[in-house]
């Protein structure tokens, strides 16, 4: 297995297609296409389906892909050490977050600080950003849990209390407070499964013997907001994501003290990458101030 090999086929896996990995590693495709043919023929394994113009990976190239994401970070960490000299902190930091909230105070100065480092940021429930932060497609996450597993570095950016929201002016909002068991009676709107939000109330509910179904299962929790405010149902989230919105209403929960935790993550196994530690580093800086002005 030689080195070339490997650069082949993850330029390929990367890109989405060996034209795409040629023009990258300024390379012919019939060049990249037979490496990544030798690399095949040599372990005996299909990495790639080739239908047409497109290249999907097989269930041992996946496999492969994610090795090859540690690899070739490696390396990077390699170069970049060997040329430390250099004080200059460039590259892409991808960020995946339940609710981009509570980090957009910091972002900008950030960004001030390290102009060098484009960032990236969108948005998904807390159990779809740990299998990102896993399989290497984004440095940090932002997840609605305090435990996000062993495998993961965290700060914990506080919590608040979960509250239901409601259409202003909709009989749904007449009454200012709610028990679960009103609920259970109402049309509910729900995030996907994987929402920390959505666990948190559903499980709280089971211990009183209760079961919250959702109306309405909207993606995200902007969709939510939107489906709320035309007065389908009642949602939820948490005091610091409510923000403002003249087109709802708060209702406060009157059995269900449940707070959301917000945490900043990122694999333990690549805290040494530049654009991670400098972001880290930052966020803790934010984080501290934040709190010494809070409690002043």
């Amino acid at each position: 297995m030689r080195h070339s090999q490997l650069k082949a086929f993850h330029y390929v896996a990367l890109l989405g297609g060996f034209s795409r990995a040629a023009e990258a590693l300024l390379l012919t495709q019939p060049a990249i296409s037979e490496q990544v043919k030798k690399l095949e023929q040599d372990h005996d394994t299909l990495l790639f389906h080739r239908e047409r113009k497109r290249v999907r990976l097989t269930e041992e190239g996946a496999q492969l892909f994610l090795f090859t994401k540690q690899y070739f970070e490696i390396e990077q960490q390699i170069e970049e050490y060997m040329s430390s000299t250099s004080a200059a902190v460039d590259g892409e930091l991808r960020i995946v977050a339940d609710s981009a909230h509570h980090i957009t105070f910091f972002l900008g100065s950030f960004r001030k600080r390290y102009p060098n480092i484009s960032v990236t940021l969108r948005t998904g429930n807390t159990e779809e950003i740990l299998e990102e932060l896993r399989a290497y497609n984004a440095e940090i996450g932002i997840v609605g849990s305090l435990s996000p597993g062993s495998d993961m570095e965290a700060l914990n950016l506080g919590s608040t209390k979960i509250t239901a929201f409601a259409a202003r002016g909709s009989s749904l909002a007449s009454k200012p407070k709610l028990s679960l068991q009103d609920l259970s009676k109402l049309p509910l709107i729900f995030r996907e499964q994987g929402s920390k939000t959505r666990q948190k109330l559903e499980e709280t509910a089971k211990k009183q013997g209760l079961t919250l179904d959702p109306a309405i299962v909207a993606e995200g929790r902007e969709a939510v907001r939107e489906v709320v405010a035309s007065g389908a149902g009642i949602g939820f989230v948490s005091q610091a994501e409510y923000g403002h919105d003249d087109r709802l209403t708060q209702i406060q929960l009157t059995d269900a003290d449940i707070e959301m935790s917000e945490t900043l993550v990122h694999l333990r196994q690549r805290r040494d990458i530049k654009v991670i530690r400098a972001f880290m580093d930052f966020a803790r800086t934010a984080q501290r101030e934040k709190n010494n002005s809070a409690a002043n």
